[in-house]
């Protein structure tokens, strides 16, 4: 069976997302909420990291960590890194973190 054939590829219908990908993906909803945050604080990591241009050596040597470790953090292994350790990260590379804590409604 060809691609155009299969009714897969033909179905235009769409799920709407939580807003949490992970929650999508069945991870109970405080596990989801960590992997979220974890996954944020990556990405802005990795940002400030290019803004910065930094090779991945200097990068190593600015958060204090190895160059593999950085080569990771680059690639998004998220689960190789704790909120803690991000957030840590996240400092040395010169941000600011803050967390705030909202109730649901």
């Amino acid at each position: 069976m060809e691609k155009n054939d299969d009714p897969r590829w033909n179905d235009e219908s769409r799920t709407p997302g939580s807003g949490n990908v992970f929650i999508d993906l069945g991870f109970p909803p405080a596990e989801a909420e960590v992997m979220k945050l974890r996954a944020e604080v990556m990405i802005r990591v990795q940002q400030r990291l290019k803004e910065q241009r930094w090779t991945q050596a200097e990068a190593a040597r600015q958060l204090g960590i190895t160059q593999p470790r950085v080569s990771r953090l680059f690639k998004r292994k998220v689960e190789d890194f704790s909120l803690d350790m991000l957030l840590t990260l996240a400092a040395r590379a010169g941000l600011h973190p803050e967390l705030k804590l909202t109730a649901r409604a």
